[in-house]
């Protein structure tokens, strides 16, 4: 496997044989299956068993598809998420620049307390930290490149690589109008005023939607990250966007070990404006009007 501070992972010819050889190299043991399940984005996904009888869950790149450094992303991401002491993320058994391996997750439903075991394993992420907001490696939210260039300075980091471009792709694309895009321009030229209190860089998952949150029964564990230097109140916001189980849990063991500054709650459209445009670009128009809603949301403050 490859770490996080860049040291190469086991490289092998990805596209020759069937999925379960490939994954036996990969992986340096025998799997005796693996099926295609699904597409998502630009990637399959496989179940696969090996020998001994532990399953696994299977990301590839299509055998035709052109390089990609999404899946080496992804993996990347994980690891470096997963040296944080007690982090809640999931980490890769194996991975190369076209196959990503995780363990298999037997889900079971979410718990009172496996939300506030949650709330202070992602405090605890967060209080882990960055050298400086964005990544060493080239970062990716879904499919959507994005920039992760370091900065020192999260307002200029969150409008200059994260919203603009954002909002020039979901224009030129027709989910937003020009007249939307002026809207939004003023959020992003307003950033530095709307953000609050400067706070250092923390370690954060990126795309911390519900979906990507797999509850364990005694805990729960986060997956498919755009990690990166960020502002923790991201994560935070992201999970309220899109609803979880027992989020005030979360939110109220996040705050007795990471209290959150004064005024986060005005704060939380601005964060949610970012997976809002991409969701713009991915899907359409049909995420206009909320993205709308939140541009207008943060700019009141």
């Amino acid at each position: 496997m490859c770490a996080a501070d860049g040291g190469e992972g086991r490289r092998r010819d990805p596209v020759k044989g069937t999925m379960a050889e490939r994954l036996t190299v990969l992986l340096g043991r025998r799997v005796r299956r693996a099926v295609r399940a699904q597409r998502s984005h630009d990637w399959d996904i496989s179940y696969a068993e090996a020998e001994d009888g532990t399953r696994l869950f299977v990301k590839s790149l299509p055998r035709n598809a052109g390089p990609s450094a999404v899946l080496t992303s992804e993996a990347r991401g994980l690891e470096w998420l997963g040296h944080a002491f007690g982090s809640p993320v999931l980490e890769p058994l194996a991975w190369d620049d076209r196959i990503l391996v995780l363990p298999w997750v037997e889900e079971r439903d979410p718990s009172p307390h496996a939300a506030e075991r949650l709330g202070r394993r992602l405090a605890g992420l967060h209080l882990t930290g960055a050298d400086h907001f964005g990544a060493p490696w080239p970062g990716f939210v879904g499919p959507l490149p994005a920039d992760n260039t370091p900065s020192r300075t999260w307002p200029v980091f969150y409008a200059e690589q994260r919203l603009r471009p954002c909002l020039r792709r979901a224009v030129d694309q027709g989910g937003l109008t020009p007249v939307d895009g002026r809207t939004v321009e003023k959020v992003v030229d307003r950033v530095a005023q709307l953000a609050g209190e400067p706070e250092p860089p923390a370690r954060i998952h990126g795309d911390l939607w519900n979906g990507n949150v797999l509850w364990r029964g005694k805990d729960a564990v986060l997956v498919d990250p755009a990690a990166h230097g960020g502002h923790r109140e991201a994560d935070l916001a992201m999970l309220t966007l899109f609803g979880l189980p027992h989020l005030e849990r979360v939110r109220d063991a996040y705050n007795e070990m990471a209290p959150l500054a004064a005024g986060w709650r005005s704060r939380v459209a601005l964060h949610q404006l970012y997976p809002l445009l991409v969701h713009v670009c991915l899907f359409g128009a049909a995420y206009r009007t909320t993205a709308l809603e939140a541009a207008r949301a943060a700019l009141r403050g």
